[in-house]
């Protein structure tokens, strides 16, 4: 049988590196100091430090704050190199509450980021929605308005509400328009990108620091884009590879965005202003979304996240 280091060590070296252990982990005591305070030499504190760790004596365990999963965030951060990355552990949370919990802790990151001198870019969204219902404590910042909305069962908010709802909650001016997400034809579409309004708000993305988004994957019940529009168009974009959508931006598994026809009949910010965003904030949550996420942090689209610890699992998997 293999043996182990705690096998190859006596019962003194394993007490003495316990001892080490607990002063430097608990006490704080630096590895000067436990050599001074044991007669050792600080190269032999180092390695019964290093030693504790690969044994196992010493088991290092990063713990949750509430509901927030700080372990998971953490890994998430670092395996896709996030600006910032907050998982919420939805285990003891209703499935009908867990909407309102993201959109706490989307808007607890964004007291933590907004700065003053940033400008705020919201879309119509379900998910951003209910975030802005929950946003305090933000310093006086503009808020621009960067899709046409949806009418969905059960979300009675337009655009306009969303953004001058934020635009409250920070004391800053709102830019807004009046107009569909989606509409049936490309005529009306362009018609309505020319009018003086719309077009001087969707140019105003190019000052947006700090924007949040939702996130839809391509399937049935997880995008308003994909439920809204004909079973052809579905179909159509799939055989693309679409894999999901950010307020109307269509893209595949890559993350490279997807410009079919049906783009032409949508009013939302272009791809390259979604780029040009320093920090995009993606809410999702639900293993299903998985692919979706992916894609669009593989593409750039969004860089920092905020989700459930399903969503999160699925990701680090």
């Amino acid at each position: 049988m293999k043996e182990t280091g705690m096998e190859r060590r006596g019962p003194a070296e394993l007490v003495l590196a316990a001892a080490v252990a607990r002063r430097h982990y608990l006490a704080g005591q630096s590895k000067v100091e436990i050599a001074d305070e044991l007669g050792l030499s600080r190269f032999k504190v180092a390695r019964l430090i290093d030693f504790a760790r690969e044994a196992g004596i010493v088991r290092i365990e990063i713990v949750a704050d509430g509901e927030l999963d700080l372990d998971r965030s953490a890994r998430l951060q670092e395996r896709f190199g996030l600006r910032h990355a907050v998982v919420v552990d939805g285990s003891r949370i209703e499935s009908s509450a867990l909407a309102d919990h993201l959109g706490r802790a989307a808007a607890g990151l964004l007291t933590d980021v907004v700065q003053a001198g940033d400008v705020l870019g919201l879309p119509w969204s379900r998910s951003v929605d209910v975030m802005t219902r929950s946003l305090r404590d933000l310093p006086p910042v503009d808020v621009v308005q960067l899709s046409g909305a949806m009418e969905v069962e059960g979300h009675d908010s337009s655009a306009v509400d969303i953004v001058r709802r934020a635009a409250r909650a920070t004391g800053g001016g709102s830019s807004i328009f009046y107009a569909p997400l989606l509409l049936d034809d490309a005529a009306g579409a362009a018609t309505l990108r020319r009018e003086p309004q719309v077009a001087r708000v969707l140019a105003q993305a190019s000052r947006v620091t700090v924007a949040v988004m939702g996130v839809g994957a391509w399937a049935p019940g997880l995008s308003t884009i994909h439920d809204a529009v004909t079973s052809a168009d579905r179909e159509a974009l799939a055989g693309l590879g679409v894999v999901g959508e950010i307020a109307g931006v269509l893209f595949d598994a890559s993350g490279t965005v997807v410009e079919p026809p049906l783009t032409e009949r949508v009013v939302t910010i272009s791809p390259d202003a979604l780029r040009g965003i320093e920090e995009v904030v993606a809410i999702a949550s639900g293993a299903d979304k998985g692919v979706a996420v992916r894609a669009a942090l593989a593409g750039g689209l969004v860089n920092a996240v905020v989700a459930d610890a399903a969503l999160a699992d699925a990701l680090l998997s």
